[in-house]
């Protein structure tokens, strides 16, 4: 990470900034050594910047009594902190030799994209709502700056949607586009394929449509999205906190949800099943303020249980036309064309009933990043899996046993390598 920052690791376009240049050198470095989610590196980075951060978090220098304090008031308690700044320590080493953050700025550039950061003016200030939980940076590809949070609506459900799913989405999302509100969601198929292609196709806001990914910009998936995701890069917007060459795994979809639902002014919920992350996007949205509006479908579709399920367990509101959609953005809008637009429930064709939960719905954070790192072909020397997960090897191993124990991990010599549930 030493020497000098070409011009082109600012904004695009724009001239080299210092120290803004070391900071955004600084959050790069950081976007790839910590996983989303690791609450003691967000703390320390709010107590002595990003720059400090990261030369502490990589072993080449040290916090102060000064900082430790400040850290350690954020985390509660000096025996806390000093108890999580070890345990992070040991994460973040695993990756520590891997950083090259001029490289992946570059990358991003020679993409048309970069990486926005807080000390920007084009930085989503809607992001601050998430606190401790706001992201690094986000890498982009396409137009910026981000819409105004009143300009936006994340639209979310089923990667399995049925025909009803489907005609709501496109009803509801096309005339909210119409309407100039600048759609959001994730690229995954489902509820997310249809919002964007409906958005792409209808949109009259700029951008028409964000997808905010779980792994980098330079791998479009789901591999079947990649036209529409190349699309959007070039005529809306792509957003990740991950670096480029990112996979996008189980737990990181997890927590890119946070990030739809702050950069959006309200979330719809169109089709969801029982356990869903659409239900996790919601959740998020309700909890830093966000208006959450849910579509009912029938009672017998396990693709609607999620909708009905938010609407029993939250405060989200019922939405059944495009006013009451409208109505969720702050500041409301009016509807462009038919005016009044109602849903129907079409004629009765129900989705086929699928496995109840599938059992990696129910690791937790830590079986679910080691089993991530696994292969299903391939066994994999702890080291390896070590990186690859950035955990620290007695973590990984404690996922690795409790795997095993689950039937989703198998050891051969020393090497594991995962088991698909059946």
């Amino acid at each position: 990470m030493s020497g000098a920052s070409p011009a082109n690791l600012g904004r695009p376009g724009g001239p080299a900034q210092r120290p803004r240049d070391e900071v955004r050198l600084a959050r790069a470095a950081l976007s790839r050594l910590v996983e989303p989610g690791d609450h003691t590196a967000a703390v320390l980075v709010g107590a002595v910047g990003p720059c400090r951060a990261l030369a502490v978090m990589t072993g080449q220098d040290c916090l102060t009594g000064d900082e430790h304090q400040r850290a350690a008031a954020e985390a509660g308690s000096d025996e806390t902190w000093t108890r999580r700044f070890a345990a992070g320590r040991r994460r973040w080493q695993t990756r520590a030799a891997q950083l090259d953050p001029a490289a992946d700025l570059i990358a991003m550039h020679r993409m048309g994209g970069g990486l926005l950061i807080p000390e920007d003016d084009a930085w989503p200030r809607q992001l601050d709502d998430l606190g401790i939980e706001r992201p690094f940076g986000l890498w982009y590809r396409g137009e910026v700056p981000p819409p105004e949070v009143g300009d936006t609506l994340a639209a979310v459900g089923s990667r399995e949607a049925t025909s009803y799913g489907r005609l709501v989405t496109e009803r509801l999302i096309g005339q909210a586009a119409q309407a100039g509100l600048s759609i959001v969601s994730g690229g995954a198929y489902g509820i997310d394929g249809i919002a964007h292609r409906t958005a792409l196709e209808r949109g009259v806001g700029r951008p028409t449509t964000l997808a905010v990914l779980a792994g980098g910009l330079d791998r479009f998936y789901p591999s079947g999205h990649r036209q529409m995701l190349g699309q959007i890069a070039a005529t809306g917007l792509l957003l990740s906190e991950m670096p480029p060459g990112a996979s996008p795994t189980r737990h990181r979809f997890l927590h890119r949800n946070r990030l739809i639902a702050a950069l959006a002014g309200a979330v719809v919920v169109l089709e969801a099943r029982w356990r869903s992350g659409a239900q996790n996007t919601a959740h998020h949205a309700l909890r830093i303020g966000r208006e959450v509006g849910v579509v009912p479908g029938p009672i017998t579709s396990p693709s609607s249980a999620g909708c009905h399920r938010i609407l029993l367990e939250t405060p989200a509101r019922l939405v059944m036309d495009t006013e009451s959609v409208l109505d969720l953005v702050p500041g409301g809008r009016p509807v462009q064309g038919e005016p009044g637009l109602a849903l129907m429930v079409p004629d009765g064709r129900r989705a086929r009933d699928r496995a109840a939960v599938d059992v990696l719905d129910e690791l937790d954070e830590l079986e679910s990043r080691v089993y991530e790192a696994l292969a299903p072909r391939t066994h994999r020397c702890v080291d390896e899996l070590s990186t690859a997960a950035g955990l620290p090897v007695p973590q990984l191993l404690t996922g690795l046993q409790r795997l095993a124990r689950r039937g989703l991990a198998e050891q051969s010599d020393q090497r594991w390598r995962a088991v698909r549930p059946s």
